[in-house]
């Protein structure tokens, strides 16, 4: 089996920042770029020997270092990222980026509450001579989502939050996106669809990746409505952590690899709803092939 070196790497002799990008296309083209760079890296790691390294450039000044008069440096993300706080998605390294790149806000199920709306705000507001683009990235096999789905498939399941207010908050936020999906999967591939092997596990990664873009069309608007960022643009998409590269179906196109941009009004959600329902992942999972092949990778089984 081989071995895997990732090095942040301060090159004194360069003296030169990394170039931050010019807008949101660079933004999100160096996003994508820098994870399918570390997917990449991680792929076949069982074949043959070796050392397989990664250097990813840092500038000390980012940690405070080489700074006169132990000056704190300024913030100068070009991405402010809303991600769950799944301790498998570490946001920096799965983008290969390092010391202020990026402005990571986590919470469970990736949720848009006031302190969340609040930060990337703020972001916005304070840090837009280099902030470019806003990401919200869900990831697969989520525990809020599944907790959610696994609500709506057995109601009864609610009372179990009955009296923990917080987490019941949570999971009323993701209950419409899951039945959006839901109806959603019923009106394109009819009511039989309940009953495929793997309808749970398709119904989790379609919620999933539809809350991502509901939530990067939300940000987006109610950051140009306020008139806080009216430029600024979103994006959304899905770290798949057995692949770990980023998965978005989008409106009107077979593509599902990188960040995708989220639609402006409530036709492009539907077509975004067609895309995730015809993409080849979400088809796998209905016919029960990942859901098996998730059972295999079990330990013990």
């Amino acid at each position: 089996m081989k071995t895997v070196e990732i090095t942040y790497r301060y090159h004194s002799d360069s003296g030169a920042e990394r170039a931050r990008p010019a807008d949101a296309d660079a933004a999100r083209a160096r996003l994508d770029d820098g994870n399918r760079s570390f997917a990449a890296l991680l792929d076949n790691l069982d074949v043959g020997r070796g050392t397989v390294r990664r250097v990813i450039a840092v500038d000390p000044r980012d940690f405070g270092a080489l700074s006169r008069g132990r000056v704190s440096p300024a913030q100068q993300p070009f991405a402010a990222v809303l991600g769950c706080s799944d301790a498998r998605v570490p946001v920096e390294l799965i983008f290969n980026e390092g010391p202020n790149d990026l402005f990571v806000v986590r919470v469970a199920g990736n949720g848009l509450g006031d302190e969340v709306l609040g930060s990337l705000k703020y972001a916005a507001d304070h840090l837009g001579d280099s902030l470019k683009l806003i990401v919200v990235l869900g990831h697969s096999r989520c525990g809020a989502v599944t907790a959610a789905v696994d609500v709506f498939l057995d109601p009864s399941r609610y009372l179990a939050f009955a009296a923990d207010h917080a987490l019941r908050t949570i999971l009323d936020r993701l209950l419409i996106v899951v039945h959006a999906a839901a109806m959603r999967l019923r009106e394109t591939l009819g009511d039989d669809v309940v009953d495929l092997p793997g309808y749970r596990h398709a119904l989790i990664e379609a919620a999933t990746v539809l809350n991502a873009a509901l939530t990067a069309h939300t940000v987006q608007h109610a950051l140009h409505e306020d008139g806080t960022a009216p430029d600024l643009r979103a994006s959304y998409g899905t770290y798949v952590i057995s692949t770990r590269r980023i998965w978005a179906p989008r409106a009107g196109s077979s593509e599902c690899d990188g960040l995708a941009r989220p639609p402006d009004n409530a036709a492009g959600f539907n077509d975004l709803g067609d895309a995730i329902i015809a993409s080849q992942r979400i088809r796998d999972m209905l016919a029960g092939g990942d859901a098996h092949r998730a059972q295999r990778r079990r330990p013990g089984r």
